[in-house]
Formats: C-alpha cells, structure tokens, sequence
C-alpha cells in the first residue's frame, strides 16, 4: 500500500454511523411507533416510510460517498466473512489491490475535480469488469480492492489482466484534454492462517507491482522464503 494513505480512514463524503447502530435505533423507533395511541393504519404508514429512510440511510454507511463502491468499513467486515467461508467450506478466494500509478501527478496537474473524475471513472471500469458474486471497495485514496470469490489465485489473473489493459488503452478526457492512466495490481489468495495476512501479501505484491515498473499484475507468491 502507497505510504501517503496508511492510517486512512474513509473518504470525508461517507456516512458515519456504523451500521449496527442503525439496525438498533430502527427496532427501538418500530417500538416506540407501535405503543402509540393511534389508529394501526397510521402505525403501518410511518414505519414503512421509517423502513425506507433507514434502507436509504443504511446503504450510505456502507458506501464510499465518491464512487458508490463499498467503503472501508464495509470492506473489513466482508473480507473476514468471505474469508472465514472459504475456509470452513474448502472454497477458493482471491484479493486484489488496484492502485492508480501516479495519481498525485493528476491531482497537481490538473485538480482535484478531474482528480475525481478519475476515481469514479476507475471504480465503474472496475465494477463493470468482474462478476456480480465478487466484492468491490474503495480502499482508500486512489487505492481499491477486489474480493474474487471462488477463484484460484490462477483464475483472478484473467479478469485482473483484462481490467489492467483496458485501463491503459480507455481514453479519458477531462474538460477537453485527454489522459492517459495505468494501475498496478497486486493479488493474493486464501492460502494463509489470516485475513490480515491475506491482506499483506496482496500490499506486498502491490508494492512489488509498483517497484517493477507499475501498469502491471503481481501475484504474491506463497512459497517465498
């Protein structure tokens, strides 16, 4: 992971409760709603608009403002589910860190309005390139991942390598003036004791992806020393 984000948060644009407490404060709302003196027609009405406004409020905690993805909360509560499923199941499961190189140059060059426009434009590029059943999360800055379930380390080569091509030939263009961007990717599988190692070994592949020249899919290789 790019030292400039360690210790990041969640974008500024995220809604911060957690969503626990909502599914709390929505059953002691539904209580105090059904105890009231008044006609049961009236009870319906105000929960199912209750219910509405949670849903609504809900999804905004588990979501990145920007780009629409799951946000870092989201991202560790699923990566331990995911995880703890494939091993109690024998399945497979891969993680890929999607890193934009050089993202600061954008920012500085040309602002951070077009600074976004890329961040939503790669987390729609990303979203559209793989399947329904994997999980996508803005990690943090310009950094996303990807939870590939039921794929081999082998198998989230194909779909990476696909969404790392069509980065680099997608011709952006901001306010008239075309960009051209790469990502690096780093990717690991579910060959470990833990989700945290399972999340360094794909920073390690992410790092090494960078180091070898970026615009390019490292996969983190166990058998290492």
């Amino acid at each position: 992971m790019d030292e400039n984000f360690q210790g990041y948060s969640e974008s500024k644009d995220s809604f911060d409760i957690p969503p626990e407490l909502l599914d709390e404060i929505q059953r002691n709302i539904e209580e105090i709603i059904t105890s009231f003196p008044v006609p049961e027609d009236n009870k319906l009405d105000v929960i199912k608009k209750i219910n509405f406004m949670y849903s609504h409020t809900r999804h905004m905690s588990l979501t990145d403002g920007l780009t629409g993805l799951y946000n870092r909360r989201h991202f560790d509560s699923m990566v331990e589910r995911e995880f703890l499923r494939s091993k109690r199941y024998d399945g497979d499961l891969s993680l890929a860190i999607v890193d934009i190189d050089f993202f600061k140059k954008i920012n500085d060059k040309y602002g951070h309005l077009c600074g976004d426009y890329v961040l939503k434009e790669v987390a729609y590029m990303i979203l559209d390139n793989f399947r329904k059943t994997d999980l996508v999360f803005r990690y943090g800055g310009e950094e996303f991942v990807v939870l590939l379930t039921e794929t081999d380390i082998n198998g989230s080569v194909v779909p990476l390598e696909r969404l790392r091509k069509r980065i680099e030939e997608y011709p952006f263009k901001f306010n008239g003036e075309g960009l051209k961007l790469t990502i690096s990717i780093g990717v690991a599988d579910n060959l470990v004791e833990s989700t945290q190692e399972l999340i360094d070994n794909a920073d390690k592949a992410l790092y090494e992806a960078k180091g070898g020249g970026r615009n390019r899919v490292i996969v983190f290789n166990n058998k290492k020393d």
